[in-house]
């Protein structure tokens, strides 16, 4: 279980969002909203990359407390990934690998399903938002986490690419990894059915009936 408490992002003075208390329970979670609502930010959060105020928890491990061991069970894929312009697929994939412990046929068996492997070997700089954004879900998919975190993951893709993206959260979602994705418009998705639904406004996070 993810758990939320008194948790509070501000930029400086302007306060972003304000959540008292929130709990995601395994399964898969749609977070939607309108562009600048927060999704992003309470995403970034989520994942370890932006400080915040109060309690992130999954299960018994505390963001604050202890990243490392919730960082290894929590994964993220950004709506418009940016890596350094000097590293290429490989080196980028290389050591989010061995971070998350994924082994080389994962690592192989990725690469190959979103086409990465025909770029690998070029320097981030040089990629299209849709190589960026593959790149970004293959590093998400790496290891072996508990959650998946989505920010968009399917604009800047080809239909094609959206097809496969769609199968590996289905197959995850199978093997019991839980998901949390956010978009700005309605969800509309035959394969991915949606345990909860969830609308940030007024600068909290509210459950949908």
């Amino acid at each position: 279980m993810l758990n939320l408490h008194s948790f509070q992002k501000s930029f400086g003075s302007q306060l972003i969002l304000d959540v008292p208390e929130l709990q995601f329970q395994k399964g898969v979670h749609w977070i939607k909203g309108r562009n600048g609502s927060g999704k992003s930010t309470f995403f970034n959060c989520l994942a370890g990359l932006s400080p915040y105020q109060g309690t992130i928890q999954l299960d018994e491990f505390d963001l604050k407390h202890q990243p490392e061991h919730y960082k290894l069970k929590v994964n993220y894929s950004q709506s418009e990934p940016a890596f350094p312009e000097f590293l290429t697929a490989n080196d980028l994939i290389a050591f989010f690998a061995k971070l998350k412990g994924a082994d080389n046929g994962q690592v192989k068996s990725l690469k190959e399903a979103l086409g990465v492997t025909a770029y690998a070997d070029s320097v981030s700089g040089s990629y299209s938002s849709g190589m960026l954004k593959k790149l970004s879900i293959v590093l998400a998919f790496l290891g072996h986490p508990e959650w998946i975190i989505l920010d968009e993951p399917l604009i800047t893709l080809d239909k094609e690419a959206q097809q496969i993206v769609t199968d590996m959260i289905v197959e995850k979602r199978a093997q019991g990894v839980s998901f949390l994705f956010a978009t700005h418009q309605d969800f509309e998705n035959a394969y991915i059915e949606a345990t909860d639904a969830y609308e940030v406004k007024n600068q909290t996070i509210v459950k949908l009936s």
